[in-house]
């Protein structure tokens, strides 16, 4: 007889929003977006609408391993709040991510790799086993939300990019395009974005590639078409509009360890007993509510990948 054990952190599917009701949102927009065409509503609105090739393939099966025990954040509230420095420093820059073109949109795998390929997002879409997953996200600048994540997991892309032995990391790029991304024409920061985990963090069974929230395709605040969910690190790490994966023996150079070395690492997994320079790490602000909350090692993941780093303490792990 099989015997299932489910994670620590996860409870059963009942903790979590139920899919009716991303559904009734799904149809609830929609209506929105018809009104819109008459010219009722704002912009605000059929931002929501804007059409996407994989909106069918919406909403995803949901993986009930991937459950959490608070409340989901409600979309208004996180797709309003966002960091995306490509398009400026503030948490209001939703508004100016809807500059950028979401397709075409190819990505790129190079590197130490049988064979070096670049493939369309729909492509890619089309040969991945999609699913949703809730996940904590826990932001270095200590606030934090719940979303559910649609996508897949990267253990099943990096399958697919056959690396070779020799391959130690996995090197992230976003894209770069100074015309739609205001951010990207600041002379300080060494654009463009770059992320990088090794390759068995992008193996673990967390890592996960990104494509949709809430049960439709991503909105472009959120990271649109591709962007890199790791719940165990700062959110930093969590790339947003992936165009290449390159795959190394050397250990990348990040965006914000070039710009930030003090403050911030290639690690940056969380916890709450090693302060951030200029704040503490032992709490965070819940979005959407009045909440602080004890912050957990690795963001209540431990169990998952406490082991990727043994023998590892010479490391700056929580940067």
């Amino acid at each position: 007889m099989l015997i299932r054990h489910r994670p620590r952190w996860a409870l059963p599917a009942s903790a979590a929003t139920p899919e009716a009701v991303w559904l009734d949102r799904r149809r609830l927009m929609a209506g929105l977006g018809a009104i819109a065409a008459s010219g009722v509503v704002t912009a605000c609105a059929a931002e929501e609408e804007v059409a996407d090739p994989s909106a069918g393939l919406y909403p995803l099966p949901r993986n009930e391993a991937y459950t959490i025990e608070r409340p989901v954040t409600p979309e208004e509230v996180n797709s309003r709040y966002n960091n995306y420095y490509e398009f400026g420093s503030g948490k209001d820059i939703w508004r100016l991510a809807q500059r950028l073109p979401l397709r075409p949109w190819e990505v790129a795998v190079d590197g130490l790799v049988e064979t070096p390929f670049t493939i369309g997002i729909d492509d890619l879409l089309a040969r991945m086993p999609l699913e949703e997953r809730l996940y904590r996200h826990r932001c270095v600048e200590a606030w934090s939300m719940t979303i559910p994540w649609g996508g897949f997991p990267m253990r099943a892309f990096v399958e697919m990019c056959k690396p070779l032995g020799s391959a130690k990391y996995v090197r992230m790029e976003t894209f770069m395009d100074r015309k739609v991304a205001p951010g990207q024409r600041t002379p300080w920061y060494d654009w463009p974005y770059v992320e990088g985990l090794t390759i068995a963090e992008a193996t673990n069974e967390l890592a996960f590639l990104v494509t949709g929230t809430y049960g439709k395709p991503a909105a472009p605040q959120f990271g649109a078409p591709l962007r890199l969910a790791v719940p165990w690190k700062y959110g930093f790490k969590s790339i947003k509009a992936i165009v290449r994966f390159t795959f190394t023996e050397e250990r990348p150079k990040t965006f914000w360890e070039k710009s930030g070395p003090t403050e911030y690492g290639f690690w940056a997994n969380v916890n709450p007993d090693v302060p951030h320079p200029r704040w503490s790490q032992a709490s965070e602000r819940v979005l959407g509510t009045d909440e602080r909350i004890p912050t957990r090692l690795f963001n209540g993941y431990a169990e998952e990948v406490a082991g990727l780093y043994a023998g590892m303490e010479g490391e700056r792990l929580f940067m």
